[in-house]
């Protein structure tokens, strides 16, 4: 069973680990068993001091041995077999209690009956409620969510002429097609929609699912005392996920990579990460939670996806790192596969951390936090200390030229990415679009030095900025000035 503990000492107490210095509280003792077994299994060490992780040892090991056992047998339903071994280290005895987690979940204690039902979240016990007690339920049976019926509705709830033109280039839909998908499923004599049909395809599924949409929000700074821009997006659920990708080089910069033939927009964020990120929060959302949307927050050094939901029973972070993959929600997932939004099941946190580590970034973070999981991408460091200072004099050199430092700094991030208002203030530090940014950007639209890149709905939340050919030339003329500068200072 338990190899090595001189292993499980240097561990942390988590989703799978706990010490114990001895059986004086077996209430708790109990409750982390039912957490275990409902969850992802784990291993409890009695005769560890918490916190130094100093072995203490068990006295008299076979009669504690003994009342565990019968502490187990008499208080958890349904009945619970854990393997217990009897360790030696350092001259003293250890109590190893290890969990799988079980097909017959949910446990709870008796005493407690439905009261009783706890589930592991980090390295604490909580106690579980009825939706999630629910939720335990399928899984062991293995049942998904998302391929429950809604009786109370039809067909005429779903929008057909939506799912025509999402698989337009893939598949004709019929009503045979839409029962291949589980999109609507027979109930009795009637066709009624499941409840991946519904959050999918029906505009009235915030009737039902109210937290069925994503919230994004744009940060100044490294924390969220600052915002700076939002956005609620609440279309179908398939196209959540470019409205989200949108949001975000809404903020993001962009250059241009002339090295090639054919011109190539390089972003400062990682977009394939992040599109996979978006997809596997609404893939794997728990939309049986109530409380909180799936959440973008996007910070200077970070963007963070969080989604409700903790991990499904069995699983962990370390084997979701290792390619394990539970599907939680089967019509949502098997429609994002067939509209070709997911490559191959399993592959998709995998690619994230090849990704990541290819571009040079910091490995993206995964975390259970409450009843949710956040996954966290690391953004690239600034510009080197070098670039900086040739950016600093080019920006001395047009605010001289504009008498506006403001103008100059619009113009120096347009002169490496088209961008909106929101996402200039964003860049500037400014918490939100001031009246003098506004006024600068009027006026160097009106000395055409700036354009707008959707000219023809001037109010459109995509707006954006550009350099014109006139600002561009400006720019190139102070390169050239400071270029000729230099030289005269070489000579």
């Amino acid at each position: 069973m338990v190899a090595d503990i001189d292993v499980l000492l240097k561990r942390e107490e988590g989703k799978t680990l706990e010490f114990k210095r001895d059986l004086s509280s077996p209430q708790n003792i109990l409750k982390t068993l039912v957490a275990f077994a409902n969850t992802s299994g784990g291993i409890l060490l009695i005769g560890i001091a918490n916190g130094t992780h100093e072995i203490i040892g068990v006295e008299n090991p076979l009669i504690e041995e003994e009342r565990l056992c019968n502490l187990i047998a008499d208080n958890i339903e349904p009945r619970l077999l854990p393997d217990i071994d009897i360790l030696s280290r350092q001259g003293k005895t250890v109590l190893a209690v290890e969990v799988f987690s079980s097909p017959l979940r949910p446990h709870f204690l008796t005493s407690q009956g439905t009261e009783g039902v706890f589930v592991r979240l980090g390295s604490t016990n909580r106690k579980a409620d009825a939706d999630l007690i629910a939720d335990l339920r399928r899984t062991a049976a293995g049942e998904s969510y998302d391929e429950q019926p809604l009786p109370d509705f039809g067909t005429e709830t779903i929008d057909l002429p939506a799912i025509s033109g999402l698989f337009l280039d893939k598949r004709t839909i019929s009503e045979k097609e839409l029962e291949t998908l589980r999109i609507v499923v027979r109930h009795g004599k009637r066709l009624v929609p499941t409840i991946g049909g519904f959050l999918l395809f029906s505009k009235d599924r915030e009737r039902i699912f109210p937290d069925a949409w994503i919230q994004c929000g744009r940060f100044a700074g490294k924390d969220k005392r600052y915002i700076s821009d939002t956005l609620e997006i609440h279309d179908l659920l398939p196209l959540t996920i470019e409205k989200a990708i949108d949001f975000l080089k809404k903020h993001a910069m962009r250059r241009a990579d002339l090295s090639e033939i054919k011109r190539r927009d390089v972003w400062n964020i990682p977009l394939s990460i992040l599109r996979e990120a978006v997809i596997n929060a609404v893939v794997h959302a728990d939309y049986s939670q109530k409380g909180a949307p799936i959440r973008i927050s996007f910070f200077d050094d970070r963007i963070e996806i969080e989604n409700p939901g903790i991990l499904l029973p069995g699983l962990t972070i370390e084997d979701i790192r290792h390619g394990v993959s539970k599907l939680r929600n089967r019509v949502i997932g098997r429609t994002f596969k067939e509209l070709g939004l997911i490559e191959q099941w399993g592959s998709g946190i995998r690619r994230m951390f090849d990704e990541a580590r290819d571009l040079g970034l910091s490995e993206p973070r995964m975390d259970e936090l409450g009843m949710r999981f956040r996954l966290t991408i690391f953004l690239p460091a600034p510009d080197r200390p070098k670039d900086r200072e040739l950016e600093s004099r080019l920006e001395s050199r047009l605010e001289s030229r504009l008498e506006s430092g403001l103008a100059a700094k619009i113009m120096i991030l347009l002169k490496e990415a088209d961008a909106g208002k929101s996402g200039l203030a964003s860049s500037l530090g400014h918490k939100t679009v001031s009246g003098e940014l506004h006024k600068q950007i009027k006026r160097l639209m009106d000395e055409t030095l700036i354009e707008m890149t959707i000219p023809d709905k001037p109010n459109s939340r995509l707006q954006k900025y550009k350099l014109t050919e006139k600002g561009q030339e400006i720019l190139r003329e102070i390169l050239v000035e400071r270029s000729e500068i230099g030289k005269k200072q070489l000579d």
